[in-house]
């Protein structure tokens, strides 16, 4: 039996190796310490709403959603950020359920909605998303500035 929670300081530590499992993922290089670091901040600092999903004693997946606003909405919207299930647990519906907690959150927050990002080689999440709910906005383009730090 799967159970999805907002996630705690508790959880801190199995979360890390899941998220940097999720950023190897997306080609980063694997450190659990600079993961658990960067969590810490987010959760500390209430700076995100963190999702897991718990089979057993096992953190097998989670989700990560920011705050943001529409200026020309005239609202909150969340970026859900960050999904992942472990490739053993994946096909069960926890990516499904760790969205629902997601719109849940931008219910329970008055929001316009949810927004994400994902790349074109996600086949994953880009076969996910739209089951979900999700439409893929084909009249923005999507930019980004990277500093060089």
């Amino acid at each position: 039996m799967m159970d999805c929670r907002r996630a705690s300081m508790e959880d801190l530590d199995p979360l890390s190796i899941l998220f940097d499992q999720y950023r190897v993922f997306y080609d980063q290089p694997s450190n659990i310490d600079v993961a658990r670091y960067f969590l810490k901040e987010r959760l500390q600092q209430q700076e995100a709403v963190i999702f897991v999903a718990q089979i057993k004693d096992q953190l097998v997946g989670f989700t990560q959603c920011y705050p943001s606003f529409s200026s020309v909405r005239l609202c909150r919207m969340w970026l859900l950020n960050d999904l992942y299930v472990k490739k053993s647990y994946r096909g069960r519906g926890i990516g499904k359920n760790l969205i629902e907690k997601a719109k849940q959150l931008a219910l329970e927050t008055n929001a316009g909605g949810l927004y994400l990002e994902t790349e074109k080689t996600n086949d994953i999440g880009n076969q996910l998303y739209p089951t979900t709910g999700f439409v893929k906005n084909e009249s923005s383009n999507f930019y980004e500035w990277v500093s060089e730090k």
